[in-house]
């Protein structure tokens, strides 16, 4: 245990992270972001309700999906 007088107030006790490991926990979490949108677009087709999965589609362009005939689909740019 270190005495009050060592402590670095300043100090976040980890190392900062590199610009390529932030660039990697960036893509890992829009990566989860677009799994998780998928899954919730499909659920909300398999209940039937289109409209709501259309809208939520729409709302979130960044998941990269659409829909069509009631089926989640990868957008097209």
């Amino acid at each position: 245990m270190k005495q009050i007088n060592q402590i670095d107030a300043l100090d976040l006790g980890r190392t900062p992270l590199s610009d390529d490991e932030r660039e990697k926990l960036r893509r890992e979490r829009l990566q989860k972001q677009k799994e998780e949108g998928y899954q919730l677009l499909a659920e909300l087709c398999y209940l039937g309700e289109y409209d709501a999965a259309k809208k939520l589609a729409n709302q979130n362009p960044n998941w990269g999906y659409e829909i069509v005939c009631g089926e989640v689909i990868d957008r097209e740019d």
